[in-house]
Parts: structure tokens; C-alpha cells; sequence
């Protein structure tokens, strides 16, 4: 991720994203199916989110008046790759490390014991949740309940409305469930012996450094500056898309986590 945002050109945070979804589907072998299954949803916010980019809104006595605006292209393209590398980077965590070891992590880190339980319900939950609607969808499949236009609109509506039903009583149940266990009020989880976790670690390490440090490298300013490039105001547009940025990558980056954990927790 530190390599996406030191990326001052969208061809290398391009590069960056091709890479790391190379990574996931080659080096860690995640179907590509199930990799752009759980893609499409932050890719549909950050196109979504992109193209309201090249909407400009202005008040013009006294009322709102818009048109596109092209010239802010550069600058959309530069958010949409920096974006796009955040993403595929989550994907790789998501996709490939279980909650335990991340509950592990966090513990060694000293992270407090009630976020970490909220880290597992909330876990938990979209997982629950996901399961409610997909059962709610069969039933009302079996009972022809999407034959038709009309038909479909209201059942969806009657599912949407239960969901919330569900979830506050799926949530009693599983405290219900946690009470008859003793639960005493932190969750505990066997956590994985990893023998070569010092290599492991330099080894990331190694990887995430020469990362950060081609991306670097590879800026407008160091090519300009060994003449490989001609001098252009790219550089100043990538820091003005920063501020942008931010607001899309962790949007999209959350929208990725509630997609990807109810399968990895099936």
C-alpha cells in the first residue's frame, strides 16, 4: 500500500495493481472466478465514484447548474489507478489470510480487547447476513416469487424488510449460544505456530521496500531528472488528487472487506 501512494504516475500504480492481482490469483492460487466475483463490488464503487469525478456543479443564480469536466480527467485517471493498486492489495489480505492469524497480529500488537470482539462479530455478522438473504432469495424463488416485473419489486421489498429481523434475532441467538458456553466476555481463538516467521517476515519485508522503491523511482521528477521523460505538470495533478483519493481508496477497500468476508468465512 505505501508503494500506491508514493506512485506519482497512474501507469505504475496500474503496475502495482496487475502485480499484486497477479500475485493473488498466481502465487497464492484464488480462483479467478471467486477473485472477480469479490472484486466487482469496489470496482463498481470506484467506477461509480469516478465518473461523478468528471461532474462539475456550480450555482449560477441561485441554482445548481452542471456539465462534465473534461479537464479534470488527469487527475480522475491518477485517483482511479492509486485506487485501484489499494484494492487489489486488500484483496490480497482478504483473499489469503485467515481472521485467526489477523486476530493474532493484532493481539501481539497490543490492540484492545473490545475492538478485536468487534472485529469478530462484525465478522461474523456479514457472514450471518449473507446467509439470511441467500435463503431468503430460494424461498421466494420456489414460490414463484420473481416471475414477473411487479412481482420481483415486491419481494425483494419483503426481503430487504426482514433482514433487519433477522439479523436482531440470528444476533440473540448467538448470544444466547455464547452464554450457554460461559462466555465471559472475550473470545479466544487457537492461534497458528508459524516456525519461519522470521524469514517470512524479511522476506515482506525485502518485497515491500523494493516496491515502495521502484514506485519512487518511477516518478515523473526521476525520469525527468535522467532524461527519459519530457518535463509535464502530471506530478502537480497527482498531489492535488490526493485529498480525492483517500475518500475512494477506503470506501472501495471497505466495500472489498463486506464482499470477501461472508465467503471466507463460509
Amino acid at each position: 500500500m505505501g508503494a500506491a501512494w508514493l506512485a506519482s504516475s497512474p501507469w505504475v500504480a496500474l503496475g502495482l495493481a496487475a502485480l499484486m492481482a497477479a500475485v493473488t490469483v498466481g502465487g497464492a492460487r484464488i480462483p479467478l472466478r471467486a477473485y472477480v466475483r469479490v472484486a466487482r463490488a469496489p470496482l463498481g464503487f470506484l467506477a461509480m465514484s469516478c465518473l461523478s469525478m468528471l461532474v462539475s456543479v456550480t450555482p449560477v443564480d441561485g441554482t445548481l447548474s452542471w456539465r462534465l469536466a473534461p479537464e479534470m480527467a488527469p487527475q480522475v485517471f491518477m485517483v482511479a489507478a492509486r485506487a485501484l493498486s489499494l484494492c487489489t492489495a486488500l484483496l490480497w489480505l482478504v483473499l489469503t489470510t485467515p481472521l485467526g492469524d489477523l486476530l493474532a497480529l493484532m493481539r501481539q500488537m497490543r490492540m484492545p480487547a473490545v475492538l478485536l470482539d468487534l472485529m469478530v462479530v462484525a465478522y461474523r455478522m456479514q457472514a450471518v447476513l449473507a446467509e439470511a438473504f441467500s435463503d431468503g432469495v430460494t424461498a421466494q424463488r420456489a414460490r414463484l416469487g420473481y416471475g414477473g416485473r411487479r412481482q420481483a419489486l415486491r419481494a425483494m421489498a419483503l426481503l430487504i424488510s426482514q433482514m433487519a429481523v433477522q439479523c436482531w434475532m440470528r444476533a440473540t441467538a448467538l448470544q444466547a449460544a455464547a452464554d450457554a458456553r460461559n462466555f465471559d466476555g472475550q473470545l479466544r481463538f487457537l492461534s497458528a505456530d508459524f516456525p519461519q516467521w522470521r524469514r517470512q517476515c524479511l522476506t515482506a519485508g525485502a518485497c515491500g521496500l523494493t516496491l515502495m522503491l521502484v514506485a519512487a523511482l518511477a516518478s515523473p521528477d526521476h525520469l525527468d531528472g535522467l532524461g527519459l521523460m519530457a518535463p509535464s505538470g502530471g506530478n502537480g495533478q497527482a498531489l492535488q488528487a490526493t485529498t480525492a483519493n483517500t475518500s475512494i481508496a477506503a470506501n472501495a477497500a471497505t466495500a472489498a472487506t463486506v464482499v470477501a468476508n461472508p465467503g471466507a468465512a463460509a
